[in-house]
């Protein structure tokens, strides 16, 4: 078995900070990490009859990202659109290169790089308008003709019927007309859809116009992976955005602003590309940086980020202020002391949608005599989701496998989250209620001053689980509220290690010795943790040592069979027996 308790150093990223910043940064460093993204571009850009749709996500700068991938490509040459007569007499509209000399009326000038459409889109934005001035008309172009790149919000577009017919149509016939009276305008811009890239795939299977038109997709990347760049190179992204922001970064700001970025993607060697989060934290540590006496912007260091950050928590943090002082006034029973059988600490995350934060939870088992059904009182009492219910039927797997092999075991079990009124679900758990249903078995006692996340195979391999920064957290601030002493921690899988990057206070009691954070690759690993008992390993018949946690338990198991042997009496003892009925 492996248990691995680990040190302050593994339980936050490490970087290599250069020593001063980069001099210099341009609008392409926002592009970092977008290979693919900016591949594409470039293929749709040399293809005429191919558009581009653009798979983003929520926390994209499109005005950002525009600008930067459009500087990067090769700009097209001005063109003008003039009016030619044919042989046939009649007019048309052709684009050219050359600057029509001034006997040549220009009917419009594509000279502006790009334009991005969102919101209400309307026909006169994209295509443009006639109006009447004087005798005559005139004709005031729209964003086709005036732009070389023409990038649209699928989804608004989308939600327009007419509207999302119209460009289908100007793609079909490459040429559209403004009203009746114009000569029909030759399409000469590119059309980049930019949304989700789930409406992408349902747009490629219901309309068969937008399959042929937006045969090429460009994912984004939410994330930037270090192993395969530079920090370097995401500091430039960060003096970017900040750049765009009117924001000074100083050098101590770097290293919060990557801790910061790597908690918003679980990963210590991951970093986020989300343009959003990052500016808006930016800005609001440019707020708190300039003097209250001054108007002038002072740089941005390490204490305006923390305070940013603080700010921000203390901003979305209500609900689990409600939940420590539960907890706190003790109308939440959850003990982090002492030994209990048939009861663990287990741990959960409350996302309230724009903040999350760890909760423990009191899981309980009860056992008796019956059928072998390990039942689940949360999805009985339709409290839990699908996914709690497949870990729970994982969990009753694991235990038939080591002890049920030969027999149907004669054991009912009921498994609850203690005062718990709303759904819960998720396979997390499922370690946690393992090992409360071992010790309820076994009526061997669990450590209350250890909470317990993990997810179990069929095999008892602890698997990784999700929110483990908040879950690990969640449960120190309530040991550190009732004063820490040595002995609390938490058992997680090692799955996990690489997502770990904790709050200072937390790394600074792990490094005292007051609180310790265990990882560990299978369930045996946990039951010796909590019940300081081997768990056992069984011999050629499937025997458990007397001694070993596994061995009490199949003890139990077949006393409720009635397998127990009974010892022979002699005949003193079967006469005293007989007078004590």
């Amino acid at each position: 078995m492996t248990q691995t308790k680990l040190a302050s150093a593994t339980l936050a990223p490490q970087y290599h900070i250069p020593s001063q910043l980069p001099a210099i940064s341009y609008p392409s460093h926002l592009l970092v990490g977008q290979e693919k993204l900016v591949d594409s571009f470039n293929l749709a850009s040399g293809i005429e009859a191919q558009q581009l749709y653009i798979a983003d996500y929520t926390g994209i700068d499109r005005i950002a990202l525009f600008d930067a991938l459009t500087l990067q490509a090769n700009t097209p040459s001005d063109t003008y659109l003039v009016a030619v007569k044919r042989t046939d007499n009649t007019v048309a509209f052709e684009w050219q290169q050359q600057l029509p000399n001034d006997k040549v009326g220009t009917i419009a000038s594509q000279t502006k790089s790009h334009i991005y459409l969102n919101g209400r889109i309307t026909r006169q934005q994209l295509v443009g308008k006639v109006v009447n001035k004087g005798s005559g008309s005139q004709y005031l172009p729209g964003a086709l003709a005036q732009h070389h790149y023409v990038y649209i919000c699928a989804e608004s577009l989308y939600k327009r019927e007419g509207m999302w017919e119209l460009v289908m149509q100007i793609l079909d016939n490459r040429k559209y007309r403004v009203n009746s009276e114009l000569a029909e305008i030759p399409l000469n811009s590119k059309i980049v859809l930019v949304g989700s890239g789930l409406l992408f795939s349902h747009m490629r299977q219901e309309d068969s116009v937008f399959a042929e038109h937006f045969p090429i997709l460009a994912e984004m990347s939410h994330e930037l992976d270090l192993t395969k760049y530079k920090e370097s190179q995401y500091i430039q992204w960060l003096q970017q955005l900040a750049k765009k922001h009117h924001v000074e970064l100083d050098q101590s700001a770097i290293l919060p602003l990557f801790w910061y970025s790597a908690k918003l993607v679980e990963h210590q060697q991951r970093l986020s590309l989300n343009m959003l989060a990052m500016s808006h934290l930016m800005a609001q540590a440019q707020y708190f940086a300039t003097s209250n006496n001054s108007s002038m912007p002072t740089k941005v260091g390490a204490t305006a980020i923390a305070t940013a950050i603080n700010k921000q928590i203390a901003r979305h943090n209500t609900s689990e202020e409600f939940s420590a002082q539960s907890f706190d006034d003790k109308f939440i029973n959850l003990a982090t002391d002492g030994e209990l059988i048939g009861q663990v600490n287990g741990l959960t995350v409350i996302d309230t949608g724009d903040y999350s934060y760890g909760e423990p939870a009191r899981i309980t088992t009860s056992v008796h005599y019956g059928d072998g059904e390990v039942a689940d009182i949360e999805r009985k009492s339709e409290l839990g989701g699908n996914i709690h219910a497949k870990g729970m039927m994982i969990l009753s797997a694991c235990l038939y496998r080591i002890f049920g092999r030969d027999a149907p075991l004669h054991l009912n079990a009921n498994i609850v989250f203690e005062q718990s009124y709303q759904e819960i679900d998720g396979d997390s758990a499922s370690l946690a209620e393992y090992c409360c249903l071992m010790s309820a078995i076994a009526e061997k006692p669990i450590k209350q001053s250890i909470g317990v996340t993990g997810a179990l195979d069929q095999f008892g391999n602890v698997q990784a689980i999700g929110g483990i920064n908040e879950k690990i957290e969640g449960f120190f601030n309530i040991c550190r509220r009732r004063g820490l002493t040595g002995t609390q921690g938490v058992i997680m899988p090692s799955a996990n290690v690489l997502q770990l990057n904790l709050n200072p206070e937390v790394i600074k009691a792990v490094n005292d010795g007051q609180f310790a954070i265990y990882a560990i690759d299978h369930m045996d690993d946990a039951i010796e943790l909590l019940m300081q008992i081997p768990a056992g390993e069984p011999d050629d018949n499937n025997t458990f040592a007397p001694d070993s946690l596994y061995g009490l338990v199949q003890q139990r198991l077949d006393r409720l069979a009635g397998h127990e042997e009974v010892e022979e009496l002699s005949l003193l003892g079967r006469i005293l027996q007989k007078f004590n009925r």
